[in-house]
């Protein structure tokens, strides 16, 4: 039998998870802040930054997304990958380049990449999945941004404008 003192609690628990939980049609927002100090296994000294805005529509049916940078050279690539705040993972869905866009050489500041993720945009281990398992990862902090560099010269000397394996980062959370 409950006590008052249990039944209050499970009702605050209840009350807490509603909480938490959008109402059906309603989007849920994620962002995250990018920068040369967030890279891993090794920072970097990119005065490069960055902002991705996530946005999901449709009951977890799509997520629209905007990929903004400062400063940024010769951006190569961004994906979306798996992993927490101190771990490197597999990447899980292309942001840039998609839809016709190329690689940018040189300097560049403004949207680098918008669009918007369907499950038929997975890749990696999510390859097949249904969204909601991406937006389960997101919710509970388990993804990542990831923008790469290049520029076009080998070998690869590590510098502004020329990080392969990564020259900014941010970790995604729900807003």
């Amino acid at each position: 039998m409950l006590t008052t003192r249990h039944t209050w609690a499970a009702m605050a628990a209840a009350a807490l998870a509603l909480a938490a939980t959008p109402a059906l049609g309603e989007d849920l927002h994620f962002a995250a802040t990018l920068t040369g100090a967030a890279q891993l296994p090794d920072p970097t000294d990119s005065k490069a930054t960055g902002e991705l805005e996530l946005t999901v529509h449709d009951g977890d049916k799509k997520i629209s997304y905007t990929l903004s940078v400062t400063d940024l050279q010769n951006a190569y690539s961004c994906d979306l990958h798996l992993g927490g705040p101190s771990t490197n993972g597999p990447s899980i869905a292309r942001l840039f380049p998609v839809h016709g866009a190329t690689a940018k050489n040189g300097s560049f500041t403004g949207v680098l990449a918008e669009g918007t993720i369907t499950a038929s945009d997975l890749i990696g281990p999510m390859l097949g999945a249904p969204l909601p398992d991406l937006v389960f990862e997101l919710r509970d902090g388990k993804a990542y941004v990831n923008i790469h560099t290049h520029d076009g010269v080998n070998p690869n000397k590590p510098g502004p404008g020329n990080y392969r394996t990564g020259e900014i980062r941010g970790q995604i959370e729900m807003k």
